[in-house]
């Protein structure tokens, strides 16, 4: 038999972080109000739990701290089409630019495309458009590669042919997300658009909670993280240290980063909304010895238990699916080992 002490030196492996989701536990619809939804509320180090309401969080902050969170927009990333000549029905979800007009994406069903695979895509009353695309290459990972054609911007064609890409287990109708879900899977201080999924945490925010927490004597402050496919692909490595995630690219504007010194130097709290924010700002710190500083990039990070965070005091986060780096990462911030 293996002692407690050795069993806790094992690598962490992903089933460690499984568990029963029954379909009937996942909302598919949001509340009525996007401050309306439960908020369970959990005490590092002590471990207690409350239960609230989100509209109750001004009262679970105080004047000093400073609240950052993702301004990112999601982009209407999913489109609809069918193999030509004569093929079955495509829905192509856009992933990473390489140029105006190319893009990695993800194919449903993808598994059997090949290079040279042409598709014509549909408008929203299910006819076919002028966007036109062809795939010319596939990676590894089972992205394909296109070459889009028959209109002169393609983002702009995303206003009238793209539709929000919700997750897979919001089910809707084969005409896809609704006019609501364009507007409820974003967040209401959403600005730069290049995210091809929602930076969650913040959905639940409102213009006038946002009102109650500055006038707590709160401060707000934004950064930016474009949410790829990586902070959603799911881990296959067994153990969790032999996963890679993917690259997503990061703003951290100078008056944040001024205000993250502030904030830290008067002893405030440090509040990241989202997994999203807790990245940008631990990868940020990790590589300025613990500060935060205005700039951009990219960023893989990967934090899971056991982690150390030097930049983010407390997370308002959404409950996140089993074996995800989501998962992952919230497991090791409400049992982090010492800041340093």
């Amino acid at each position: 038999m293996t002692s407690p002490e050795a069993e806790s030196l094992q690598p962490l492996r992903t089933r460690d972080f499984f568990y029963e989701l029954p379909p009937e536990c996942i909302a598919q619809d949001p509340a009525a109000s996007r401050d309306q939804s439960r908020l369970l509320v959990f005490r590092r180090g002590g471990g207690a739990v409350d239960h609230r309401v989100f509209s109750d969080l001004p009262e679970l902050l105080n004047p000093g701290d400073l609240l950052i969170v993702n301004d990112s927009r999601v982009m209407p990333a999913r489109l609809r089409g069918h193999k030509e000549p004569g093929g079955g029905a495509v829905e192509v979800l856009l992933l990473e630019e390489n140029a105006s007009m190319d893009w990695w994406t993800m194919l449903r069903p993808g598994k059997r495309v090949r290079p040279g695979t042409r598709i014509r895509f549909q408008g929203p009353d299910g006819s076919d458009s002028t966007l036109e695309g062809m795939v010319t290459e596939k990676n590894q990972e089972g992205w394909c590669r296109l070459r889009f054609a028959g209109v002169e911007d393609l983002r702009g064609a995303l206003a009238t042919l793209g539709e929000i890409p919700l997750p897979p287990y919001m089910a809707r109708a084969s005409t896809g997300p609704t006019g609501a879900d364009r507007e409820r899977y974003q967040t209401v201080y959403a600005r730069p658009e290049g995210s091809v999924a929602a930076p969650t945490a913040g959905l639940h925010f409102t213009p006038a909670l946002l009102d109650r927490i500055r006038n707590r004597g709160v401060t707000l402050a934004s950064l930016t993280l474009h949410v790829g496919p990586g902070t959603f692909a799911p881990v296959k490595a067994e153990r969790i240290e032999d996963h890679v995630m993917h690259e997503e690219r990061f703003v951290v504007p100078a008056e944040t980063a001024e205000a993250w010194r502030r904030t830290r130097a008067a002893g405030g709290r440090v509040v990241a909304v989202g997994t999203t924010s807790v990245r940008v700002l631990e990868h940020v710190a990790r590589s300025q010895g613990g500060q935060v500083v205005a700039g951009a990039g990219s960023t893989r990070i990967f934090l899971h238990p056991p982690a150390r965070f030097l930049a983010v005091d407390a997370l308002i986060t959404n409950f996140h699916l089993p074996e995800s780096t989501l998962l992952m990462l919230v497991s090791a911030f409400a049992a982090p080992e010492e800041r340093g």
